[in-house]
C-alpha cells in the first residue's frame, strides 16, 4: 500500500538508498548517486545584457528646492545606453561519481492556497525548479535558498498559478552579478504565449531560452503520442528529466472556455489543445548508485592509486600497472543499486485524471510491472485535494507500491501554519503593540480552522518579544489609551448589521482640528490596507507594492498589484475572506509598467474569474498604462482574465472633462450621429514638462488620439463603477518616473448629516513611483491622506534622482506643500529590511507603513502618535542592512 505523508513529516525507509532531511517548512528527500557519463551537460542559454553605469542627464524643476530627476529614465531612453554583449555560456563541471542530490518541496502557497508549491531538485552544481508561482523569491530569501545556481525552470502548467513568480524571478536573475544569470525555461507549447506577454516589461525576454513541447495550440496534432512516449528534456551525467503530457479529455474545470473538438487521423475525435489546459508529469531519473570500490581487490590486480581508480568508477576498463591484464569495473566494484526515480505530478482537475490513468508511459514505472530497474522512490503530488480524494486517483497511487508519496498540493490543514515565518513574526509583534492598525493575520483567526497550532506560535512570538523588549507591555497600554483619550464616539445601531462606530464631532489632535470630511465619519466608510510596502522585489519582511482600498459594503479597489498581492490578501483576511474581497473588486488601478507594481494582477484576475464562474457579473475594470494592455492582451491568449482595460491617460482630469463636455453636447444637441471621431491629443497633455520638451512630446506620440467609440463606453463603465463605490471621482495624473507613470486621486462623494449639513467627501491620493513634481502637489491639494513612495532615506538623494524615486523627507515636503492632513510613507528600498531611516522632526502628520497595516479613516487623527511606539518595537533594527541590500532590478531593467 502506498505511503501517504504530510508534506512536513517524513519517515526513513531503510529499503531505499535515500535518507530524509525534514525541516520546518521545507520537505526534503535526499539521495546520493553517481552515474555513467552520458554526454555533455545541457548548457543554460539565457543571454542577459551587461550592466554598466551610464551618464545621467538631470533636469531641474523650478520649485521644491530644485529636486531634479533623471530625464533619460523618465523618457525611457536610458536603456539605449546599455551595450549589447554576447555572454559566454556557463558550463558547470559535474561530478557524476560523488554527487549529493535531494528534492525540496518549497511551500509557497500552502498557507494561502493561492499558488502552486514549487519543487527544487538540488545537485552540487545544478538546481532544477519545478513551477515558479508567486512568492517563490520571497520564500527562497527567507530560507536562504540561493537562486543563482538555477539552471532550469520547468512548468507543470502555463498559467498564473504555476508561473506567477516567473517574471520577478527572471528580473532578479538578470540583476545578479555583473552580467546576470542564465536559465532554461521548459513547459507545454503554450509557454510561448507567456513569454510573448512578458516581453512588454522584461527587456531581455527575447533572449530567454524557452523550450516548449507537446501538441501545438491551433493544430490537429494529437496529444496521445505525448502520453505514450515521454519527452526527454535533460539528459546529462547526473539526471535524466522527461515530460509526459496530460491533455484533458473533457472540458477543464479550471477554465472558463469550452473545449472544441477536431478530427485527427489517429483519434476519431479529440479535444483541441487550448492554452493553459495541458498539464505535465515530470519524471526525474537519477543514475544508478555505483557499488563500493574495493581497494584490496584493486591492489591485488596490480593497480596503483590514482586516475585509473576514477576511470573504473566511471565504468571504464583500464590496464593493470603491475600485471599484464585488463581490469574491468566488475572486478573491483560492488553491485550497483538502481538510481531513485522521482515523479512530480500535477493533475489539476478530474478531466486531467482520465489522461493520467491512461498514460501508458507512466504505467512502466509501477511496481506491478515487475521492472525493479524503474522502481519509483518518491511521488510528489502537486494535485489539489479534491482530485487526490477521488477513488481512481487513490488506486493509481497504490500502483507505485513502496514509493514515498508527498502531498504538496493545497490541503486545508496547511492553512494554519504560516509559510513566511519572518513576516508572520513581525505581524504578530505589531498586532500585540497596536491591534487597531495591525489586526491579527487572517490565517490565525479563521473560525473554521484548528487554531491550537497558530495560537501556540503567536504566544511563543509574544513571549520572545516580552523578553527582548520588556517596555513593550507599557507601550501597548499607552497605544490603547490613545484611542480612549481621543475618541468621542457613540454606537450607531444599523438594522441587520453589526454595531458600527460613528464619530459625532471632529477629532482634536496635536496639530489642530481634523478636516471637515472626518465629521460624522463612519468606521465602515473606508479602510486603507497596505498589502505590500517594499520596492523592487519581495523580501522577508516586505512584499512589493499593493494597496487595497476597502469600501466595505460598496466593494473595493486595488491600487497597484505586485507579485504576491493575492497571498497578502489571504494572510490579512483569511482564505475565504480574501475570496470575498476578490469577488467584490470593482476596479484595479496600476501606476506604471515596472514588474513590482503589476505582476500579481493576472493571478487575482484569474481567481476572480473562477470565483464568479456561473454567477451573473461584469468584467472588472483595469486602469493602467498603455504598455500594461499589451501584456494583458498577450496573456489573455493563455487564459481568460475576464477584464476590461482603460488607459490611464483617458482618466486624467483633462480627458475626463473632455468626456463630460462631449456627453453634455450630445444631450444638448440630441444628435446621436454627431460623432466627431477623435479626441484632441492636446487636451490630455500634462503641464508637468516644458512645452516642446522630449517628455511632453512623448505624450504626443502617434496614436494618442483615440476613437470615442472605443474609449467612451469604458469611461461610462468607470463612471458607473466609482458611483457604485460611493466615489465622486477617480483621476489619474502623470508623475516623473518612467514613461507612462501615473499617480491617482480618489475623491469620495459628499454626505449630509442628520441636520442637513453637507460634509465634503474624503480625498485619498497615491503617488505611484515618482520624483517630487508640481502635478503631484496640485493633485494632493488639501487631501485627507497622501500615500507617497519613500524609497530612499534623506542621505541618498543622488540615488533617488538616478532612479526617479523620492526620499522620506521629499515625500513629507510634498505633503506639507499640498496641505495634506496625513501622509503615509511606503515603497521602501529593501535595504531597510524592517523599518526605514527617517528624521523624526518631520513626522508630526506622517506614519511609516508596514505590510498588512490597516488604517480606518476614523483613526487618522491617532496615526502619527503611534510612530514613536513602532520605533520602540524596532529599536534594534533602525540600521540599514547593507548585507541584504538588493539592486532595483525591476527599475534598472525597465
Amino acid at each position: 500500500m502506498a505511503q501517504i505523508l504530510n508534506v512536513r513529516h517524513f519517515r526513513f525507509f531503510p529499503s531505499l538508498p535515500l535518507f530524509y532531511k525534514p525541516t520546518t517548512t521545507l520537505s526534503t528527500l535526499v539521495a546520493s548517486s553517481s552515474s555513467k557519463r552520458r554526454r555533455n551537460v545541457n548548457v543554460p542559454l539565457l543571454h542577459l545584457r551587461h550592466k554598466t553605469t551610464i551618464p545621467m542627464e538631470v533636469e531641474e524643476t523650478k520649485s521644491l528646492g530644485n529636486p531634479g530627476f533623471n530625464k533619460r529614465r523618465a523618457e525611457g531612453t536610458d536603456k539605449t545606453d546599455f551595450p549589447k554583449k554576447n555572454l559566454q555560456l556557463k558550463v558547470r563541471k559535474l561530478n557524476p561519481i560523488n554527487t549529493i542530490s535531494y528534492v525540496q518541496v518549497l511551500g509557497t502557497g500552502m498557507d494561502t492556497q493561492d499558488t502552486s508549491p514549487a519543487v527544487m531538485l538540488f545537485f552540487d552544481k545544478q538546481r532544477f525548479i519545478f513551477n515558479a508561482g508567486e512568492g517563490l523569491q520571497r520564500f527562497c530569501t527567507e530560507h536562504r535558498i540561493k537562486l543563482s545556481k538555477i539552471d532550469h525552470i520547468f512548468l507543470s502548467r502555463v498559467c498564473s498559478e504555476t508561473a506567477g513568480g516567473l517574471p520577478g524571478l527572471l528580473l532578479t536573475l538578470a540583476g545578479m552579478g555583473e552580467e546576470g544569470m542564465s536559465v532554461n525555461i521548459w513547459g507545454p507549447s503554450e509557454l510561448k504565449y507567456l513569454v510573448d506577454a512578458m516581453r512588454s516589461f522584461i527587456p531581455n525576454a527575447a533572449m530567454v531560452h524557452t523550450k516548449s513541447f507537446g501538441p501545438t495550440f491551433g493544430t490537429n496534432e494529437s496529444p496521445v503520442q505525448y502520453q505514450s512516449n515521454p519527452i526527454v528534456l535533460v539528459d546529462d551525467e547526473v539526471v535524466r528529466i522527461s515530460a509526459i503530457i496530460l491533455q484533458p479529455k473533457g472540458p477543464s474545470q479550471t477554465k472558463s472556455h469550452s473545449i472544441d473538438t477536431v478530427d485527427s487521423p489517429n483519434v476519431k475525435k479529440i479535444p483541441a489543445a487550448k492554452p493553459g489546459d495541458m498539464s505535465v508529469v515530470y519524471v526525474c531519473e537519477l543514475p544508478e548508485i555505483k557499488g563500493k570500490f574495493d581497494l584490496e581487490k584493486a591492489k591485488a590486480l596490480g593497480l596503483r592509486p590514482g586516475p585509473k581508480y576514477r576511470e573504473l568508477q566511471l565504468g571504464n576498463s583500464v590496464k593493470s600497472d603491475h600485471q599484464n591484464v585488463m581490469v574491468h569495473p566488475s572486478d573491483v566494484m560492488g553491485p550497483s543499486i538502481p538510481g531513485p526515480i522521482v515523479l512530480v505530478v500535477d493533475c489539476p482537475t478530474e478531466s486531467h485524471l482520465e489522461a493520467l490513468l491512461s498514460a501508458k508511459s507512466l504505467a512502466t514505472y509501477g511496481d506491478q510491472v515487475g521492472n525493479m530497474s524503474k522502481s519509483v522512490a518518491c511521488v510528489i503530488h502537486l494535485t489539489p485535494e479534491f482530485v487526490v480524494s477521488c477513488s481512481n486517483y487513490q488506486k493509481w497511487m497504490k500502483t507505485f507500491g513502496s514509493a514515498q508519496h508527498i502531498m504538496a498540493g493545497h490541503e486545508k490543514k496547511n492553512i494554519e501554519v504560516p509559510i513566511l515565518k519572518a513576516s508572520a513574526r513581525i505581524a504578530t509583534r505589531l498586532n500585540y503593540l497596536c491591534p487597531q492598525f495591525f489586526p491579527a493575520p487572517g490565517f490565525w483567526s479563521s473560525p473554521n480552522q484548528n487554531c491550537s497550532k497558530p495560537g501556540f506560535l503567536a504566544s511563543k512570538i509574544i513571549d520572545e518579544l516580552l523578553l527582548e523588549i520588556p517596555e513593550v507591555v507599557e507601550a501597548a497600554q499607552h497605544v490603547s489609551q490613545l484611542w480612549q483619550d481621543s475618541s468621542q464616539t457613540t454606537e450607531d445601531l444599523i438594522p441587520g448589521s453589526d454595531h458600527k462606530m460613528l464619530v459625532e464631532e471632529p477629532w482634536l489632535c496635536e496639530d489642530g482640528m481634523a478636516p471637515a470630511c472626518l465629521e460624522n465619519i463612519r468606521r465602515d466608510d473606508l479602510e486603507i490596507v497596505l498589502l505590500g510596502t517594499g520596492s523592487s522585489q519581495p523580501s522577508k519582511y516586505r512584499n512589493v507594492t499593493s494597496i487595497y482600498i476597502n469600501l466595505f459594503s460598496k466593494g473595493g479597489l486595488l491600487l497597484d498589484c505586485g507579485e504576491g498581492s493575492l497571498g497578502q490578501l489571504k494572510r490579512r483576511y483569511g482564505v475565504s475572506g480574501a475570496d470575498d474581497v476578490v469577488r467584490s473588486l470593482s476596479c484595479i488601478w496600476i501606476s506604471h509598467i515596472h514588474a513590482d507594481h503589476h505582476t500579481g494582477l493576472a493571478r487575482i484576475l484569474a481567481l476572480r474569474r473562477d470565483l464568479l464562474r456561473g454567477v451573473p457579473h461584469k468584467p472588472v475594470l483595469v486602469v493602467g498604462p498603455r504598455k500594461l494592455k499589451r501584456y494583458l492582451d498577450a496573456y489573455q491568449r493563455l487564459e481568460d482574465l475576464d477584464m476590461m482595460f482603460l488607459d490611464c491617460k483617458h482618466t486624467t482630469e483633462a480627458s475626463l472633462d473632455d468626456f463630460e463636455n462631449d456627453l453634455q453636447e450630445t444631450v444638448n444637441s440630441q444628435d446621436p450621429s454627431n460623432n466627431s471621431a477623435k479626441i484632441n491629443a492636446s487636451k490630455v497633455d500634462s503641464t508637468l514638462f516644458a512645452k516642446g520638451s522630449r517628455m511632453q512630446s512623448y505624450l504626443k506620440i502617434p496614436g494618442s488620439p483615440v476613437d470615442k467609440d472605443a474609449v467612451y463606453p469604458l469611461l461610462r463603465k468607470l463612471k458607473r463603477v466609482i458611483r457604485e463605490a460611493g466615489l465622486n471621482a477617480l483621476i489619474s495624473f502623470p508623475v516623473v518616473h518612467c514613461p507612462q507613470s501615473y499617480g491617482v486621486v480618489l475623491q469620495a462623494e459628499e454626505r449630509t448629516n442628520s441636520i442637513g449639513k453637507v460634509i465634503p467627501g474624503w480625498k485619498i491620493v497615491y503617488s505611484g513611483d515618482t520624483r517630487p513634481c508640481p502635478e503631484l502637489i496640485e493633485a494632493s491639494r488639501n487631501a485627507t491622506v497622501l500615500i507617497h513612495e519613500a524609497t530612499f532615506e534623506e542621505g541618498m538623494v543622488e540615488e533617488a534622482i538616478a532612479k526617479n524615486h523620492s526620499t522620506t523627507n521629499e515625500a513629507i515636503e510634498m505633503g506639507e506643500s499640498a496641505n495634506v492632513y496625513r501622509i503615509i510613507l511606503t515603497h521602501f528600498s529593501q535595504r531597510y529590511p524592517k523599518i526605514p531611516v527617517f528624521d523624526k522632526a518631520h513626522m508630526d502628520k506622517t506614519c511609516v507603513a508596514f505590510d498588512m497595516m490597516s488604517i480606518n479613516i476614523a483613526d487618522l487623527p491617532v496615526l502619527p502618535k503611534v510612530l514613536p511606539y513602532l520605533k520602540l518595537l524596532f529599536r534594534n533594527d533602525m540600521i540599514v542592512d547593507e548585507s541584504d541590500d538588493v539592486v532595483d532590478v525591476a527599475a534598472s531593467a525597465s
